[in-house]
């Protein structure tokens, strides 16, 4: 059907395409009748009117149509074959990513595969850690003057303390004859009210200021009394072994 508009006739999709053909028809038909009439006899030959197809046939606005159909076109191809590039570059990520997950995978079983083997294999087995050296037994003091000394003595070396057992038993018996329990009841230090006590007649005033760390604070006990007096007289007489009187 054809429709008006503006004093034009517009172009159908079908007014197009038949456009094209009549230009197609009227070339062939010139043709056939150029061959025509080169075997007709003279008195046969009519002329032949050709029919010819331009733009001007249609007018500016069918060719401006025509010239559009055909950008169209060009521009589907251009987007068509877009896509065809990018459903192809689709394709190659995926084959990629495909191909990396395929060697993640192989590579995760290979370590697992590997780790396993490590696990199963025999342990070397491990050496027990040397047993420590028991601590030594305390030793063993008698509970006798020999006994009290020979504590004290090693009290007094781990503490720096000089003194000899000869030294310290010579002045243990002048002072109390061993006696840990022996007291002065007649001096000045008993009219003073602080008589002098134990193996070596110590006060308690000079007992307390030479007590030594770790012995007892009791100054009737024998190796605290020996401990602090032999303390006090290294402080005042460089050791007991020095002292051989009242001191």
């Amino acid at each position: 059907m054809r429709s008006t508009h503006s004093g034009y006739t517009r172009l159908t999709k079908a007014h197009k395409i038949s456009a094209t053909g009549i230009a197609t028809a009227s070339i062939a038909a010139a043709a056939f009748a150029a061959v025509s009439a080169g075997t007709a006899s003279a008195a046969e030959t009519r002329p032949v009117k050709t029919v010819a197809w331009n733009a001007e046939s249609f007018g500016a606005t069918q060719q401006d149509e025509l010239t559009k159909v055909v950008a169209d076109a060009a521009a589907q191809g251009k987007t068509e074959a877009a896509a065809v590039k990018k459903a192809a570059a689709d394709a190659e990520a995926k084959k990629k990513a495909d191909a990396d997950a395929a060697a993640k995978a192989k590579a995760d079983k290979e370590r697992a595969a590997k780790a396993a083997a490590s696990r199963s294999e025999a342990r070397k087995p491990v050496k027990a850690a040397p047993a420590k050296p028991a601590a030594p037994a305390p030793k063993a003091y008698g509970d006798n003057l020999e006994g009290w000394i020979a504590q004290a003595l090693d009290i007094m070396h781990a503490k720096g303390i000089p003194g000899s057992y000869d030294g310290v038993k010579r002045n243990i018996m002048r002072e109390s004859t061993g006696n840990p329990k022996a007291i002065n009841d007649w001096d000045v230090n008993a009219v003073n009210g602080v008589p002098s006590k134990g193996l070596l007649q110590i006060i308690d005033p000079t007992f307390k200021a030479y007590h030594v760390e770790g012995t007892s604070w009791d100054i009737w006990d024998p190796v605290a009394n020996i401990v602090a007096s032999c303390n006090y007289a290294a402080d005042k007489y460089g050791s007991m072994d020095n002292v051989n009187s009242a001191y």
